[in-house]
């Protein structure tokens, strides 16, 4: 489990390509390194990866096809930063909201607003997720936890402090890049659970 309070952004040092398979290796920050081992839970970009290697503070990832598919991880390259944070402990704050580290799709940055101390994202969504968003639900951005601001047809935006912008990724943000997404669990269990009844009884 994770929380979306991301601890930092890692350089991607190196990629190994297979066929629908690759090995991508970040420079993780020192203050994620201790206690680490192969086998551990590290998520980027809010996917949930395991470490296969630990070579100082150069920590690999294996990323399979599946992985590649549904996530914006395929489309990294060498020198490009990715969004952190180690798995949640027992006890641990939950600054943000519980999620699960299974991104959902990607979606595409539709729009930037800039404004001073603040920066407005907007973001076009898949149809088939668009009943799960409504304004002031959780979402994860990149494994960000946000609150959704507002919603417009097929689109809604997230707005940023500039600590977020710091602390992650998404300032560098533009439009047409994709951006993974994760559904709030809970969000997600509700809406199916409804729609499921009501289809039951006949009423959709």
């Amino acid at each position: 489990m994770f929380t979306g309070i991301i601890q930092g952004t890692a350089e991607i040092v190196d990629i190994v390509e297979k066929q629908d398979f690759r090995t991508h290796t970040v420079r993780l920050p020192s203050q994620l390194l201790p206690g680490l081992q192969a086998g551990a839970s590290v998520a980027h970009n809010g996917c949930c990866l395991t470490v296969t290697a630990i070579d100082g503070d150069r920590v690999s990832f294996d990323l399979m096809r599946e992985t590649l598919r549904i996530t914006n991880l395929g489309l990294l390259r060498v020198g490009d930063r990715v969004n952190v944070e180690r798995a949640a402990r027992f006890g641990d704050d939950i600054g943000g909201h519980a999620m699960s580290g299974h991104i959902m799709a990607t979606v595409e940055v539709s729009q930037v607003l800039e404004s001073e101390n603040n920066r407005q994202v907007w973001f076009r969504v898949p149809a088939q997720l668009g009943k799960y968003v409504f304004t002031k639900g959780y979402i994860g951005i990149d494994g960000i936890s946000l609150t959704i601001g507002e919603v417009r047809g097929d689109e809604f935006c997230v707005n940023l402090i500039p600590e977020t912008l710091v602390r992650t990724n998404i300032g560098t943000r533009r439009p047409g890049d994709r951006i993974n997404i994760e559904i709030d669990p809970q969000t997600q269990a509700i809406v199916d659970t409804v729609e499921r009844v009501l289809a039951e009884r006949g009423m959709v």
